[in-house]
């Protein structure tokens, strides 16, 4: 029946190109007249048709069958994500006065968080330097010692404001755009820059992100909901190379691009580099989403993980409270963290105890820091 059909299909095809030819039957039967032809015209129409049809089913049911090979998770690899051998020899060695890892202070609620960050930088040994950027005019002195006591170099920034007003920007993303500023750093000599979020902790050095030929770099994005494992970037981990041209050229053109504004300068990041930027592994930015999206994949993720993103839960803020209206004293993290170990029935607990562990360590090893900036003077440090 196939082979008829395709038969007919070529017969259709040239009657198609010309309908008025003389018929020539398929088979030799001299009594196959012209009026038969239309008969194997619809004969043809249906077996062409039902075909059709049998491969959309065919394959729209294996599609659905099939998710994508991160829905999809196996842990099949045995290469590491670095390669460690040739980070071993390659040349010239990195310039750690060329490099800087940045983070930013927006809120006063985050000072612990970034203070419990420079810690976990410390324990990673980076080589490069350390600068907070923060905004003078919401940042309390006490807050920029907190933030500040284990190693960032604090860095007054002019906030950005968001454009058209801040109209469809979520509340708590109002001041992300200030994020750009970082492009900046190229007036003093800094030639690669890794930015971390407040609600980042490292738990293995990165260095070898510094020897990145690229512009521009991030790790994709990942949601709990049906968009799930995304080819935007998610902007809590960044590495670039810094340039004022770029940052004077993202000025211009953060009112006039076209971006979803709810995600602020993510979006606008994710749109500014789109094709160019390029992709990191999540063991870059390790976000918590993955776990709650794939806990299987997040289980390989662990292992490797450089840097751990505290998306969904932050062990910092108040619970239940994400918002970071609330600060959390320094006497009450402890049992602050110990509050949010069931949320999300408990999912997050051991990474959530990852960072309180972490914290723990910086509360003893810069006692004497913290203690003073409780009393810290209504005067800010200069940058």
């Amino acid at each position: 029946m196939w082979e008829v059909a395709q038969r007919i299909r070529g017969r259709l095809a040239g009657w198609l190109r010309n309908p008025h030819q003389d018929y020539t039957p398929l088979w030799s039967d001299a009594s196959n007249s012209r009026p038969l032809s239309r008969k194997y015209v619809l004969l043809a129409l249906v077996l062409i048709g039902a075909s059709a049809l049998t491969n959309v089913i065919l394959y729209g049911k294996l599609a659905k069958r099939w998710p994508g090979p991160l829905d999809n998770y196996q842990p099949l690899t045995i290469q590491p994500v670095v390669n460690d051998d040739f980070l071993r020899t390659r040349s010239p060695p990195l310039n750690s006065s060329e490099n800087a890892i940045v983070t930013s202070l927006y809120t006063d609620s985050y000072a612990t968080a970034i203070a419990t960050l420079g810690h976990s930088l410390n324990r990673a040994n980076s080589t490069a330097s350390r600068i907070l950027f923060y905004l003078p005019e919401k940042i309390s002195p006490r807050a920029l010692c907190i933030a500040t006591a284990t190693g960032f170099i604090p860095r007054a920034i002019t906030r950005i404001p968001p454009p058209h007003g801040g109209k469809g920007v979520y509340d708590h993303f109002m001041d992300q755009y200030s994020k750009l500023n970082i492009w900046t750093l190229a007036d003093e000599g800094y030639k690669g820059v890794v930015y971390l979020d407040a609600d980042t902790l490292v738990l293995r050095n990165f260095d070898e992100l510094f020897a990145l030929p690229y512009n521009f770099a991030a790790v994709p994005d990942v949601y709990v909901d049906g968009m799930g494992f995304s080819l935007g970037f998610n902007a809590g981990v960044l590495f670039l190379r810094p340039s004022t041209e770029v940052f004077t050229d993202m000025l211009a053109k953060i009112d006039t691009a076209s971006y979803n504004m709810h995600e602020a300068e993510q979006s606008f990041l994710n749109h500014y580099y789109g094709a160019e930027a390029v992709r990191l592994p999540y063991a870059y930015n390790a976000n918590l989403a993955i776990k709650k999206r794939k806990p299987e994949l997040w289980a390989d993720v662990k292992r490797e993980a450089r840097i751990v993103h505290y998306t969904l839960v932050k062990p910092f803020l108040k619970e239940w409270d994400n918002s970071g209206k609330t600060v959390v004293e320094i006497r009450r993290m402890e049992s602050n963290v110990q509050n949010k170990l069931s949320a999300f029935g408990g999912m997050f607990k051991e990474e959530l105890l990852d960072w309180v562990g972490i914290w723990k360590e910086t509360r003893r090893t810069y006692a004497d820091v913290l203690t003073v900036c409780s009393g810290a003077s209504a005067t800010l440090p200069s940058s």
